[in-house]
């Protein structure tokens, strides 16, 4: 058991880092403590760990006094000086009360020290390592689902665990055991059984996280990520400019015969993606949001920030979409509050206007 614990000790020194001192402090605490409740003593003792050697001794001390009223506590001083002469009162005295049989409960009691204390620095070294990744992509085995809240737990590297909740999944998404998984890290916390990692396949930032690992044209700057604007599931649109005026941001992005944001579309079970260059004419720039659809006329009102747009008749339903949700998400990537009628409508007068909360 001793060779045990000084081999537990000197990994942890050598692979978790942690300093030899604090872990021969954590284990002579555990110690006292174990002598206490084990020998129901109520002296005030010490206890020495020979970290070389793997021994364990125990001393009571005792205050040095006149008069001695209790013995577990005090010693006179002429007893005392009879061990040691140059001792004064009020002095500490020291004498060696190991237990006979307290080596096995030492020993089992700094193994359980060392034993925390190695759950203790993976916990840390977990922690450090994914709150250093908060914002970024973990891929992870899908382990189980709880029935009743839907929670969704995720197995990562080295056997961490993340946790899925119902609202940070897909709509309409469904897991199966062992399935591989990528997801977007939103938080990281200590708790008391270790970091608690909390992950999301909804947030936009999953979207941009995919399409760096996708186009190296964004991991390398050449072409970047302006905005995103997402309804998970359903459908996104990402804005992108280029830094090189011979780089191609759209294309890019979406790869030779659509393979590279086919990909994306993939990973994220079927959701639409619209890639859109993105531009600092607020005019242009909401005419390219709302693709696919052809626009004939953007006007864009400074002082109320709605932007007015004419398309022609047969592609006023495609511009609109479904429920609204093409230009609800074209305004969420502007930031303009968009009005959209066709052709025959402005030649009338009549706006076909969306409310805001088709809009966003």
């Amino acid at each position: 058991m001793k060779a045990e614990i000084l081999e537990a000790l000197d990994d942890l020194v050598r692979e978790r880092g942690i300093s030899r001192e604090v872990l021969i402090e954590a284990i002579e605490a555990a110690l006292i403590s174990a002598y206490r409740r084990n020998f129901g003593s109520a002296q005030n003792v010490r206890v020495f760990f020979d970290d070389k050697t793997g021994e364990y001794r125990v001393y009571a001390q005792k205050e040095i006094v006149e008069e001695v009223t209790d013995p577990r506590l005090q010693v006179s001083l002429e007893e005392a000086r009879m061990k040691n002469p140059s001792l004064q009162l009020g002095d500490v005295f020291e004498v060696e009360v190991t237990p006979r049989d307290f080596g096995r409960i030492a020993a089992q009691t700094a193994k359980q020290v060392v034993v925390q204390r190695i759950r203790e620095a993976e916990r840390g070294m977990i922690y450090e390592e994914y709150s250093s990744r908060e914002g970024e992509i973990v891929t992870g085995l899908v382990q189980r689902q709880d029935p009743k809240t839907r929670t969704v737990y995720l197995e990562l590297a080295r056997g961490v665990e993340a946790v899925l909740t119902a609202n940070e999944q897909i709509p309409g998404e469904r897991y199966v055991e062992n399935q591989r998984i990528k997801a977007y890290v939103i938080e990281v916390k200590r708790t008391t059984k270790g970091p608690a990692i909390a992950v999301s396949r909804t947030h936009p930032g999953l979207l941009k996280r995919l399409f760096e690992l996708e186009v190296p044209e964004i991991h390398d700057g050449t072409v970047e990520i302006k905005g995103i604007a997402r309804e998970a599931g359903s459908r996104s649109k990402i804005a992108v400019m280029a830094r090189d005026p011979n780089v191609d941001p759209v294309g890019a992005c979406v790869g030779q015969k659509g393979q590279r944001v086919q990909n994306i579309v993939d990973e994220l079970q079927g959701e639409k993606i619209d890639v859109v260059e993105w531009s600092p004419d607020p005019e242009v720039f909401v005419a390219k949001a709302l693709s696919p659809a052809k626009v004939t006329q953007v006007v864009c009102d400074e002082e109320s920030r709605i932007a007015r747009v004419i398309v022609p008749d047969y592609q006023l339903s495609l511009a609109i979409g479904k429920e609204g949700q093409n230009a609800r998400l074209a305004a969420k990537l502007t930031g303009w509050k968009i009005d959209i009628k066709s052709e025959s409508q402005a030649e009338a007068g009549a706006w076909d206007e969306l409310s805001e909360d088709d809009i966003g």
